[in-house]
């Protein structure tokens, strides 16, 4: 007998900021969409402008009660990068399941043009995953694999 393909969905409490009160909880975009788009609650008369080879740490007005076990992973949205080269420096951004302060994101500009971020745009995605939890077990010797301890690039071209 197969198994349900349906995945079960997680719980996320979340609560909205002052700045953030009147924009949208992040959604998903499409049907089979993997992260939830999050926007920027910056002031409609404050933009936040971002300098080639800079950074600014945007708010999003919000903050989670992820359960237990699990994260949320703050990614890139690709058409930011491919259109103006403008991705998430530290991705994927970690938001663990203590964490109850608010979501920021952490963007960077790496294209030629400044970058405005502006109220309401949708500038990362959050994807919700669960976390195994490591137990480590210190060994002096580690079981023999064909790749062995080849680094980067070790495996193809």
């Amino acid at each position: 007998m197969l198994e349900s393909t349906a995945m079960k969905e997680i719980e996320v409490r979340v609560t909205r900021l002052p700045h953030g009160a009147d924009l949208p909880l992040p959604s998903y975009q499409s049907a089979d969409a993997a992260g939830l788009d999050l926007l920027a609650a910056v002031a409609a008369e404050a933009p936040v402008l971002i300098a080639p080879g800079r950074w600014a740490a945007v708010p999003t007005g919000i903050a989670l009660e992820l359960p237990p076990r699990s994260e949320g992973q703050v990614r890139p949205r690709s058409g930011l990068a491919a259109q103006h080269g403008v991705t998430v420096l530290n991705a994927p951004g970690t938001i663990d399941a203590d964490y109850r302060g608010e979501v920021k994101v952490l963007l960077v500009n790496l294209g030629p043009e400044p970058f405005t971020v502006s109220r309401g745009m949708r500038i990362a995605q959050l994807v919700i995953a669960r976390v195994a939890r490591a137990h480590l077990v210190e060994s002096a010797e580690l079981a023999v694999t064909l790749r062995g301890a080849g680094g980067f690039g070790s495996t193809g071209r």
